[in-house]
């Protein structure tokens, strides 16, 4: 049997996002007593929620059109799917501090510790700990990020998208706006707030998962992100 590694985090009322997007909130539509007429039970158990949040809530990946203007019309109902179903490698990048640079040598480095090569059509994902550190702390919105020089590196590789544990792929007001537009400019992708890369280390490759819904325009989507390791 296969063994599946869940590398996302859950979706609830008042989680951690971005400081620019919009609270999550899920609330009660409607109950299993409203449709059936029940008025004297004590207990009400929901039968639909609403949803309200972002489309880059939790762990999400994001469209080409979410990158920069030049990027209208790559939304993420028109990316093909195979950029979200790919083989995968996690590097361990845990060395990193807070608002630290990862930059091509450190990657590398990586690689050549793992024994690890970066192919065509890979989702890299790239360890850092700062979920398990930080996650809903004061320093969860000021973690290590890929500088624009890695984004151009691993761009070049021709991966489909590579993957952090951070609320954002480059460090905010250094690299972050530039790796978005690299990541546009060259036609590759990102994920963010992925959980449990630990597990994924010093393991080799494996097949990733993190398919997107399907929303029209969409600048990007929620996903439910696995790593598969066949036994």
């Amino acid at each position: 049997m296969p063994e599946i590694i869940d590398l996302s985090q859950e979706i609830f009322t008042g989680m951690p996002v971005h400081k620019v997007l919009p609270e999550v909130k899920i609330t009660m539509h409607s109950s299993h007593e409203e449709w059936e007429g029940i008025t004297t039970s004590g207990t009400v158990s929901p039968s639909v929620n609403k949803l309200e949040f972002s489309e880059h809530t939790g762990t999400h990946v994001d469209a080409l059109n979410h990158m920069s203007r030049q990027n209208i019309g790559q939304s993420i109902d028109t990316m093909p799917l195979s950029m979200f179903y790919t083989e995968g490698i996690c590097l361990d990048l845990s060395d990193k501090g807070l608002r630290e640079l990862v930059e091509p040598s450190d990657i590398e480095a990586a690689c050549f510790k793992a024994g690890l090569e970066i192919r065509k059509g890979d989702t890299v994902l790239l360890y850092t700990d700062h979920y398990r550190r930080n996650y809903a702390g004061k320093d969860w919105q000021n973690g290590p990020g890929i500088s624009a020089e890695a984004a151009r590196w691993l761009g070049s590789k021709e991966i489909a998208a590579f993957g952090v544990e951070t609320m954002a792929p480059g460090v905010s007001g250094i690299s972050n706006k530039e790796v978005h537009l690299i990541c546009g400019e060259m036609g590759f992708t990102h994920y963010e707030n992925l959980i449990n890369l630990h597990l994924l280390t010093g393991r080799g490759r494996f097949r990733f998962f993190g398919l997107p819904l399907k929303i029209r325009g969409g600048t990007g989507s929620p996903v439910r992100a696995i790593a598969v390791f066949e036994n």
